[in-house]
């Protein structure tokens, strides 16, 4: 069985600034990018809130770097998905690796990530980074002054639509029964801005537009009635699942599944294994703030082999 110092489950920003950091401190890394490597920011066409860009990026440019970063200071980066986990409290961890090969590594760096929700509409996949996004934060900027939907009911959708109504003309919130999930602050907050129109008992019935998002039809699921809104900009706002199945019974979480952490650490209740970026994350999952839990993951990965050699 292949051994390793460190195995990073999982790309993207979190797992490719762990690599960059272990690297570095002479870990070795072993990294295995998953389905979708670079993870979320993939699919995101223009990134201009990452340090260091002026200019800002293409996501999937972005990520290449990341990697090629990565592997400069001698990161290995492989092809495959991690299929199963059996973490042992005295080391090693053992991984494996597309159902058929085993890996054992002395600490292990989780990173990945926790996939959007999204409502399944064919216009929504097709139009999904022209139009349509799953990060208010990420993207709300390019909408200023412009009339933007979002489809949601819970704190999430709430704190999206509160977010665009400060940069945009007018927030058409769709709510597909007659009371929202979120709770009463933030229903507060939404009913009191004038530019949030709420669209009780309704749904998506197709996100309009051929090339980029020009409007939305949705449906009054009471009355049948269809209404085309005039939006350039449509915000998926019901939830993310964090990517964790692998991990339950080992590893504790909360009730939606994101790993939990010690405070203001990447640690997990297994020693020698950690968690950095969206998937302990349930605040903020940005970029920034997933390169700096990978750069933590990776220095508490190289102090605790520091300590298991003294």
């Amino acid at each position: 069985m292949e051994h390793v110092k460190t195995l990073i489950v999982g790309s993207g920003p979190a797992g490719y600034t762990a690599a960059i950091y272990a690297s570095r401190a002479n870990l070795k890394p072993l990294l295995y990018q998953g389905p979708q490597p670079g993870g979320q920011l993939t699919i995101t066409n223009d990134v201009e809130n990452f340090p260091g860009y002026p200019k800002g990026i293409m996501g999937p440019q972005m990520m290449m770097e990341l990697q090629a970063q990565a592997e400069r200071f001698g990161t290995d980066i492989r092809t495959g998905l991690v299929t199963g986990v059996k973490f042992n409290e005295k080391g090693p961890h053992v991984a494996t690796i597309d159902e058929k090969t085993e890996i054992s590594a002395d600490t292990v760096i989780i990173s990945t990530g926790a996939s959007a929700k999204w409502l399944g509409l064919e216009s929504e996949t097709r139009l999904n980074g022209q139009g349509v996004s799953a990060c208010a934060v990420c993207d709300g900027f390019f909408y200023r002054g412009q009339e933007v939907a979002v489809v949601g009911a819970g704190d999430s959708a709430a704190e999206e639509a509160h977010y665009l109504s400060n940069l945009c003309s007018k927030v058409h919130m769709i709510v597909r029964r007659d009371e929202m999930r979120a709770s009463k602050i933030m229903q507060d907050r939404v009913i009191k801005k004038e530019n949030i129109e709420i669209h009780w008992n309704s749904e998506t019935q197709e996100v309009l537009g051929d090339d980029v998002v020009n409007g939305v039809r949705i449906i009054n699921n009471k009355t049948q009635e269809t209404t085309d809104l005039p939006v350039t900009g449509f915000f998926v706002a019901i939830g993310h699942k964090p990517n964790t199945d692998i991990f339950k019974g080992q590893l504790d979480m909360d009730d939606a599944g994101y790993l939990i952490t010690q405070p203001d650490s990447t640690k997990t209740n297994i020693k020698g294994v950690f968690a950095a970026g969206d998937v302990q994350d349930t605040i903020y999952r940005q970029a920034v703030t997933a390169a700096g839990t990978g750069c933590m993951a990776a220095l508490e990965a190289e102090r605790y082999l520091t300590e298991l050699e003294d």
